[in-house]
Order: structure tokens, then sequence, then C-alpha cells
């Protein structure tokens, strides 16, 4: 009897997770449709491709601290070495913009390969102050090569014609052309969280002698997901310098570096939606609050103090944990058996 009662017990919770609506699907769905709609609402495009192109880049950021544990403070190197980049083969070499974003693309995976090999090679709080050492590199870099004008940048970037038809001058045709960049980048990042790849990176996260115990080249599998962290984050700096038609300083500072770590602990450090709705949050906060001048900045950490001491686990973290609790209910613990008569 008390066997029989533990496997109801154990059961009721799978019968009930199998009629479950899937709320990932249908929060990623009424958000890729309020996103298809947001441009004839009266939403301003230019917020919305300057917030998805953030959010690209806070997600990129999140893989590799939020499912590696590896925190990494110049992540800015990455996203403003594409964007010079990008500006520079697209005004100068004459480049379309596809291949101008692949080129840009490209030159921050490589970064990441050789910051990679560097970083890895350390842990915690040395791992981090690597990373923003060797951005900072980049950032000094940027300010005396020629071809980046110094503290001018690369102005007047032309947007061009996407694949030879398609006029991203036009406000509309970028906007969808920067959402189908956005969701092609997130793509790539779910599927690699979902992964056997990504189980081993969680792996690593949570207790990495053991998975070197059990066979896997741990230093590896980080350089890959660094690589890969790099790549989509210049995938967003690429985007970003077409959007403006700007690559400046701003983008290697150590700033943005630190705008991207806020940006993952607001939404939810480790969740998929996290970095995106932090991203849009932090893009809210600094477009509507522009107008308060120097008070902008006090205003903005009083605002992120509430959200750590309110939102122990970032809003979407939050959110998240209340569902899991609805969802599991009351636990049922079986009584034990009466005792036959005479014990």
């Amino acid at each position: 009897m008390v066997q029989q009662a533990n496997l109801e017990a154990r059961a009721a919770p799978r019968a009930a997770g199998a009629g479950a609506i899937p709320y990932g699907m249908i929060v990623g769905a009424v958000l890729l449709a309020c996103a298809a709609v947001a441009p004839f609402v009266g939403i301003y495009p230019v917020f919305l491709m300057k917030a998805l192109c953030f959010a690209l880049f806070a997600c990129a950021f999140n893989l590799l601290v939020g499912y590696v544990g590896l925190l990494s403070f110049g992540h800015a190197a990455y996203f403003g070495s594409a964007s010079y980049i990008t500006a520079h083969t697209v005004k100068v070499w004459g480049l379309p913009p596809e291949l101008g974003v692949l080129a840009g693309t490209a030159v921050a995976a490589s970064l990441g390969l050789v910051f990679g090999w560097l970083a890895i090679r350390r842990q915690g709080i040395y791992f981090a102050m690597v990373t923003l050492a060797l951005a900072q590199l980049v950032y000094f870099f940027a300010l005396q090569a020629g071809f980046t004008h110094g503290e001018d940048g690369i102005q007047a970037v032309p947007r061009g014609h996407l694949f030879g038809a398609i006029d991203l001058g036009h406000p509309l045709a970028m906007y969808y052309f920067v959402l189908a960049s956005f969701l092609i980048g997130f793509a790539i990042i779910y599927r690699t969280i979902n992964s056997p790849f990504g189980q081993v990176l969680k792996a690593i996260r949570e207790n990495e002698p053991r998975a070197i115990s059990l066979g896997y080249k741990t230093d590896h599998y980080k350089l890959l997901a660094f690589v890969l962290s790099a790549a989509l984050a210049g995938f967003a700096g690429s985007t970003k310098s077409l959007v403006f038609q700007l690559a400046s300083l701003t983008d290697v500072h150590w700033s943005m570096s630190g705008e991207v770590v806020l940006m993952t602990l607001v939404g939810g450090l480790g969740t998929i939606l996290g970095p995106v709705v932090g991203a849009f949050v932090l893009i809210t906060m600094e477009n509507y609050l522009a107008p308060f001048g120097q008070w902008f900045t006090v205003i903005q950490g009083f605002i992120f103090v509430v959200c750590v001491l309110t939102f122990r686990r970032g809003i979407v973290g939050e959110i998240e944990n209340l569902l899991r609790r609805r969802r599991s209910g009351p636990v049922a613990v079986a009584e034990p058996a009466a005792r036959p008569a005479g014990h």
C-alpha cells in the first residue's frame, strides 16, 4: 500500500505536466506578434531597433555568464570591433550590408578566439579582470587607429541594399532586417542551450571538477562558448552600426560592458528571455529619463537598487519561479500504513 501510494504521488505531477499549457511557446508567439506590429501602433522604429540590438548583445553575454558561469567585463570589445569593421567595409570598401555584417561578426569571433584562449586559463575575478584588460586594448587601438577616425568615429555609414534588392534606407525595411537578425541570433542561442553541448556547459557551471572527472575537456567547451558569445555580440554590434549609421568609441568603452551586465541582471541571469526584458527596460529608461539630465544616473541607480532588492532572480527569473510554484502546487505526502495488530 505504501509503495502504491508513493507511485501515485510521483505520477500525479507528471500527469499534470503532460497536459500543461506550453507557456514558453505562447509567450514567444505573443512577443513575436507584438514585435511584428509594433511599428504600426506608434512606437518609434529607431527605439525598437536599438532595443533589439542590445537585446541580442545581452543574450550573447548571458550565454557565457548565465550558462557557463564565466563573468566577462570586456564584451564591449566584440560589440564595438564588429561595429567598426562593418561601418568601414560598407562605407569605404563599398560592401553590401549583408557582407559588412558578416565581416564584423567574423572579426568579433576571431577576437573571441584569441582573447578567450588567454582568458579561460584563469577563473573567477581573475578571468573578469583579464577580459577587462583585453577589452581596454581594443579601446585604445580604436582610439589611435587611422581608419576608426579617433573620437569622431565612422559617421554617415550607408545602409545600402540588402541582397541588392531591399532598400534598408527605408525605416520599415531596416526594422524588419534588425528583427530578423535578432531572431536568428536568439534561435542560435536557444538551440545551443537546449543541445547536448549546452548541457555540458551547464554541468561545467554547476561543478567543473565533476565534469572533468567524467572525461569532458572543459577548456575546449568554454573556449567554444566564448567564441560563440563573442560572435553573436559582434553580430549585434554590426547591426547597430547600420541602424545608427555610426561606429564610435562608445561601442568599445568599458561602460558598454557594464551596461550589458546590468541588462542581464535586471532581466534575469541564466534565463532565456531575461536579457531581452532587461535590455528593453534599460533602453526605455534611457529614452524616457533623458530629460532629467545629470539626475538620470541617480534615478537609474535608484531603480536598479530597487530591482536588485525586490527581484533577486531578475524580472523574468522571479516570474518563472512564481509560475513554477503554482504548477507544482502542494505536495501530497503518503501516510504510513497501519501496523498489524499485536506489533
